[in-house]
């Protein structure tokens, strides 16, 4: 069987963030904060949510990964666009009702990855302030994906496009 180099370089950090509107799971969010820190990027939490951010099941599905990464908190949707993380950048709405396929789209290296509520997305408000809307492609018949899968293809899709 052939020998295969690892690559041992640092891997650049993403100037890119993922954005989390008003999370319903404790879960999720704990693996979302570790695709952010496997992938370098950063993490806003757009609160409320549905859950004390003190959760023990965020720092177990977050495992030791929740040391690496420090999500930047806004207390509501207004306090977000008014914060120094939303002036940067295109602000890029992941939706089942995303006019483009992510397959078609050219991210930006300071593009700001938004994804809704597990149970209801994003009211029309934030829907319309996004800049950009991409949808991920699945299988008809199927609803959608699980909100953390769904930002880890997108960041593995910007990642690859922006290398």
């Amino acid at each position: 069987m052939p020998h295969t180099e690892i690559d041992h370089r640092p891997q650049a950090r993403l100037k890119m963030r993922i954005v989390f509107f008003q999370p319903d799971i404790p879960q999720n969010l704990g693996a979302a904060m570790r695709v952010a820190a496997c992938f370098g990027a950063g993490m806003d939490i757009v609160e409320p949510c549905a859950f004390p951010l003190t959760d023990k099941k965020i720092r177990t599905a977050a495992m030791d990964y929740g040391a690496a990464i420090s999500p930047t908190r806004h207390a509501s949707w207004t306090a977000y666009q008014n914060s120094a993380e939303a002036a940067q950048g295109r602000l890029v709405l992941f939706t089942t009702a995303g006019a483009g396929e992510i397959w078609d789209f050219n991210f930006s290296a300071d593009d700001r990855l938004l994804f809704g509520r597990e149970s209801a997305g994003v009211p029309e408000n934030v829907h319309e302030s996004a800049d950009e809307r991409v949808r991920i492609p699945i299988r008809e018949g199927m609803r959608s994906l699980n909100v953390t899968v769904t930002a880890a293809i997108a960041l593995a899709e910007a990642s690859r496009q922006l290398r």
